[in-house]
């Protein structure tokens, strides 16, 4: 009995002790799977900022100086060091225009060449972070004004060069030349850019939501460009078989290959065009009197004899006249205007199964096209630029406005150079009888010409081709890489995650059931 009561009395003590030590245990162990779940938070977070912060940016930069004809645009282009594919992503990020006429017009004022490019020159010094000057590189690639200035003198074209690389190396950026382009290049530049600009070579979705024009992703733009003293068009043929191998180009950008097909036609810019059609017209004037349709009627100009003979593009045309000076009267007809313009098409000789003109190879046309430049900048101040209006429209709208006496045009317009505004009905005549007859575009295939100025923020022309071009011979870097790998990443997460998880469900069971916890433990 005695023994019976002392075991019976032993009991509450026993469950009391037994209590208080669950009691402590729980704690104990809550506080520490609070600590751990702790940790485990942190221990995500560090993972997931250390891992996804944002990297600082690993761009370069490039400046392209285009010397036209008639100016020079400087273009600053920036693109991340680690490549795709082997080329870089340009993009334009600012633009200048240099003051002043093209690089040619200064064989006799060289000296004057380094404050013609000074105000520009120093707009990418403050546009171009300063830590990264010296790794910039710059080009100037001279078009087709010092094409024929290098046919004139090729002493005169190389002091003009000199003088250039001279003023371009005092700055601190890489200078890495400057040097005359060939019509093929600028042709195949253009063309580069344009089809780049549409997202024809990246086939990523960010570009298929920004694309200006409905476009099968496969197909290549063609590329028409017009300057002041060449042309130029370029373009994939659907037959690959190029009869002119003067006129075949390959190239390779994001791994894959492009023959393509392009021509320059040096002295059919719009400005050489027209001296050509006034050297050609006053051959057959009676006196110092030029009636002349491609003006407007009442416009009046005089023009000096040795100024018309100065280019090379005349010389075919050249003879001595018995005055020194004549005077252009506008007539205003657009027609007798694309009938003289068309004069300066020599379409009676092909060696080939078809011809542009001149004896130049040209294959069928195929796709579609953009025209940039002259093209655009004419197109666009007469407002044609539409795809909506067609070919026969554009002729009518071009009849009317030929038309249109001098005075008018001028009130209607009085914010623009009378240079340019007297060359406007010339100029959107020439393009219309460069397009028809030249390069055999028809009434159907006139809406596959797309007018273009800029694509997302950048110009249509070769500058931007020649970049992406250059790029390809600048090594990548290695791209800055996240802290962890990804499938170190993963695992850490995961792991951690789990904790977190197990912790909570440890916990609530201790927290709300605390005898099914420790009964196995009694």
């Amino acid at each position: 009995m005695d023994s019976q009561k002392r075991l019976s009395s032993a009991e509450p003590s026993r469950s009391l002790e037994e209590s208080n030590v669950k009691t402590f245990c729980s704690k104990n162990i809550l506080v520490i799977l609070g600590f751990a779940s702790i940790i485990a938070v942190i221990a995500l977070l560090a993972v997931g900022l250390t891992q996804n912060k944002a990297l600082p940016e690993n761009v370069k930069y490039g400046i392209v100086l285009d010397a036209g004809s008639s100016h020079t645009n400087l273009y600053i282009y920036k693109w991340p060091a680690e490549k795709e594919n082997d080329t870089g992503v340009v993009h334009q990020v600012d633009e200048c225009r240099v003051k002043g006429p093209g690089i040619s017009k200064y064989v006799q004022k060289v000296n004057e060449i380094g404050m013609y490019l000074t105000e520009c020159m120093e707009k990418a010094r403050k546009v171009i972070p300063k830590s990264q000057h010296q790794e910039t590189p710059v080009y100037l690639g001279a078009t087709a004004g010092m094409r024929l200035l290098r046919m004139e003198s090729e002493e005169l074209a190389d002091r003009v060069l000199g003088m250039v690389e001279r003023s371009l190396s005092s700055y601190p950026f890489d200078f890495q030349g400057a040097r005359i382009i060939t019509g093929q290049e600028e042709g195949a530049y253009g063309w580069i850019t344009i089809n780049y600009l549409l997202g024809k070579f990246s086939q990523k979705p960010r570009w298929l939501s920004i694309l200006p024009f409905k476009t099968d992703n496969q197909k290549t733009f063609g590329a028409l460009d017009l300057g002041g003293a060449s042309t130029q068009i370029t373009f994939v043929p659907q037959n690959q078989n190029i009869e002119s191998t003067d006129n075949a180009l390959q190239f390779r950008l994001y791994g894959k290959d492009y023959n393509i097909y392009t021509h320059s036609f040096l002295c059919y810019g719009k400005d050489q065009a027209l001296w050509q059609k006034l050297a050609k017209d006053i051959q057959v004037a009676s006196n110092e009197i030029l009636r002349d349709p491609c003006f407007h009627p009442g416009y009046k100009k005089v023009v000096n004899v040795s100024d018309l003979y100065k280019t090379p593009c005349t010389k075919t045309f050249e003879m001595t006249l018995p005055f020194q000076q004549f005077e252009i009267q506008g007539t205003g007809n657009y027609q007798q205007c694309h009938q003289s313009i068309l004069e300066l098409f020599n379409t009676t000789y092909c060696p080939y199964s078809q011809c542009a003109f001149n004896g130049i190879f040209l294959p069928p046309l195929q796709g579609d096209f953009g025209a940039f430049s002259a093209f655009y900048f004419v197109m666009n101040f007469l407002n044609l630029t539409s795809e909506k209006v067609s070919q026969a429209a554009v002729t009518e709208m071009m009849k009317k406005f030929c038309s249109q006496p001098w005075e008018e045009i001028k009130t209607s317009f009085p914010g623009v150079k009378e240079k340019y505004l007297s060359e406007y009905c010339f100029s959107g005549t020439y393009i219309l009888s460069l397009l028809l007859q030249g390069y055999h575009f028809t009434a159907d295939s006139w809406e596959h010409i797309h007018f273009i100025g800029k694509i997302q923020d950048s110009d249509a022309g070769w500058t931007l081709g020649y970049m992406l071009n250059l790029t390809n011979m600048i090594p990548a870097e290695q791209p800055l890489s996240t802290p962890l790998s990804h499938s170190t990443y993963v695992f850490l997460m995961v792991l951690f995650s789990l904790v977190l998880v197990a912790v909570a469900i440890i916990g609530l069971i201790i927290f709300h059931k605390p005898s099914c916890f420790w009964k196995d433990m009694v």
